[in-house]
C-alpha cells in the first residue's frame, strides 16, 4: 500500500493505492455507482444492503461522517486504471460495535479476482501501521465462505460467534503481534 501524501479529500481522508486500486474518500457523485453495486442481486445474502438510492446516499454520509467522528472509515474504492467505482473497504466501529471491523463491499461481478483481499490488505496495514491499532475483527456470517476466505488471507483467525443487530455473526480476529509476524514471512 501507499498513502498518497496529496491533498486529502475535503474530509481529510488520506488516499491509499495499491497495485490495482485507488482507496479515497467518498464524493456524492459515487451515490448512483455506489447503489447499482449493493443493490445487484446477492448482494444482501450475507450483508443488509440499501434498498433505496436515497438510503445509499445515507449510507454514504455516514461513512464521510464515521472518519469524522473516528479519525478513520471505510474508503470508496475504485479500479485505478479506469477509474469505476468498485465498492467500498475500510474500518467500521460504529458506537456499540465489538470491536473496529475491517470491511469490504466488492462489486458481483468483480467477486473472485482478489479486489477484496487487496483493499482489505490496505486497510489492515493502516490500521496497524497508521492508527496502532492493537486489533482488528471481521464480521460476516458463518456461511459466507468468499468473506472467511479473505478474512483467513488477511491473517484473521476465527474466534466466536456473537449476536449482533439480531442475528448470529462469526466473529475473526488479528492483533498487532500476529500481523507484523504475517508482514515478515513468519507464520501467523
Amino acid at each position: 500500500m501507499t498513502l498518497d501524501h496529496g491533498q486529502p479529500d475535503p474530509h481529510g481522508v488520506p488516499t491509499l493505492l495499491t497495485p490495482r486500486l485507488v482507496l479515497r474518500g467518498w464524493r456524492a457523485s459515487d451515490v448512483p455507482d455506489y447503489f447499482a453495486i449493493v443493490s445487484a442481486p446477492g448482494m444482501d445474502d450475507h450483508t443488509p444492503q440499501p434498498k433505496t438510492e436515497a438510503a445509499a446516499w445515507s449510507q454514504t454520509a455516514f461513512q464521510i461522517g464515521h472518519w469524522a467522528l473516528r479519525g478513520y472509515g471505510m474508503w470508496a474504492v475504485e479500479d485505478r486504471t479506469t477509474g469505476q467505482l468498485l465498492g467500498r473497504a475500510g474500518l467500521y466501529e460504529a458506537l456499540g460495535w465489538p470491536g473496529c471491523e475491517v470491511a469490504w463491499t466488492i462489486r458481483r461481478e468483480r467477486w473472485g479476482q482478489g479486489l477484496a483481499t487487496e483493499a482489505g490488505r490496505a486497510a489492515v496495514e493502516f490500521a496497524f501501521d497508521v492508527l496502532k491499532r492493537d486489533d482488528l475483527i471481521s464480521i460476516m456470517t458463518a456461511d459466507h465462505a468468499a468473506s472467511i476466505k479473505v478474512a483467513t488471507r488477511l491473517g484473521l483467525t476465527y474466534d466466536r460467534t456473537e449476536t449482533i443487530q439480531g442475528g448470529a455473526y462469526s466473529i475473526y480476529t488479528i492483533d498487532q503481534a500476529q500481523w507484523q509476524a504475517s508482514a515478515d514471512g513468519e507464520p501467523a
